[in-house]
């Protein structure tokens, strides 16, 4: 089993010029460039909003405020709340649900409004996020999934310092459904974290409803409406006593991506049910392989009530077991941040990353 969705097979951001610093929690990024992205470079502009780490960051507060979480029936009739290109994303949540951080997507409207998410052998597959986080409650994708071989389908949930829940769908294994979790992108030294469901009806042929309910003490993983797994935060607990399972704001994200391909290790390409064959006869009819998206449910379970006037989640400290507020600060980018430390610079400043992979494996 592919021991996480932290793929990230991710975007060749084009942008302008500087040069590319990298970050991570024991190497945080200067001033002059304040936030670490999701992929593990300093930038500002966009760099500062979804995946954004702020314990590598210059600051804790250097990354924009997270959007919080609002009830919603998200469905697809056209691509209207869907921004095309997440980099020209400025942090207003009430005006685009989604971003495409890479690929392609289109909508097929066959029953009603289906949005597909294409993978080809150029694009590197592709990866939406939703642009709201939540902070625990319960959301539903319904969605079909790819059949072939090397093509991996991920319905996920993904905090910015990479707390983890999963449901993969690797390859031709298409009457199962993986679940995992993992807490700051650790990989435990068990399996304990993984489980497969399987005898499913065909998961490309029919739409099926997958569901995440993560609730502070405890993840539900359910299948059209039928618990398959529980697992309790309880026995996830290190020897201090601290917890060591997924407790910070997280988006949502769903994406198709190449795991059976020539710059993959071997057990990824083993887990994902082989090499992937350009020459499939689906990839030949349609020009590429593809996963529906019919609807994404979401429920917001935040511990407390918001307020009329929150607007957003804050990291209130990098501790192993983190202090998340809800603010009224903005989540915009050319909005004011929210202390006078981090009243940085937010001209955009602009690298180029090509073909980043990062696929962690058994």
């Amino acid at each position: 089993m592919l021991y996480s969705a932290l793929f990230l097979a991710l975007v060749a951001q084009r942008v302008v010029l500087v040069q590319a610093t990298a970050c991570n929690a024991t190497s945080p990024c200067p001033a002059s460039a304040p936030c670490c992205s999701e992929y593990g470079f300093c930038g500002d502009g966009h760099f500062c909003l979804g995946g954004c780490d702020p314990f590598a960051s210059n600051t804790l507060d250097s990354c924009r405020p997270m959007p919080v979480c609002k009830d919603a029936e998200h469905t697809f009739p056209n691509n209207d709340r869907i921004l095309s290109n997440s980099t020209m994303f400025d942090g207003n949540a009430t005006e685009y649900d989604w971003v495409v951080d890479k690929g392609t997507i289109f909508n097929t409207n066959t029953t009603g409004g289906e949005l597909a998410l294409a993978l080809t052998q150029d694009n590197g597959g592709t990866r939406i996020s939703s642009t709201r986080y939540m902070h625990y409650g319960t959301v539903t994708a319904n969605l079909k999934t790819g059949r072939w071989g090397g093509v991996v389908t991920a319905f996920i949930t993904m905090s910015d310092i990479k707390d983890e829940i999963d449901w993969e769908f690797p390859g031709a294994a298409t009457t199962e459904a993986q679940s995992n979790f993992f807490w700051q992108g650790v990989i435990p030294t068990d399996t304990s974290h993984g489980d497969t469901t399987k005898d499913l009806s065909d998961t490309f042929d029919n739409y099926h409803a997958y569901t995440l309910d993560w609730q502070p003490d405890a993840i539900t993983f359910s299948i059209d409406g039928n618990v398959v797994r529980t697992v309790n935060a309880k026995d996830y607990v290190d020897g201090n006593g601290g917890s060591q399972f997924p407790n910070t704001p997280a988006r949502i994200q769903i994406s198709l991506w190449p795991a059976g391909i020539d710059s993959m290790p071997s057990g990824t390409v083993e887990w994902a049910g082989g090499m992937i064959n350009w020459d499939d006869a689906d990839y030949k009819s349609a020009g590429h392989f593809y996963a529906l998206l019919k609807s994404v449910s979401v429920k917001c379970g935040d511990t407390e009530t918001p307020g009329p006037n929150i607007t957003s989640y804050i990291y209130d400290s990098n501790s192993s077991t983190p202090s998340i507020l809800m603010s009224n600060h903005t989540t915009l980018l050319n909005g004011g941040f929210r202390t006078a430390s981090s009243s940085l610079n937010v001209a955009h400043i602009a690298f180029v990353v090509a073909g980043l992979l990062l696929s962690v494996y058994l």
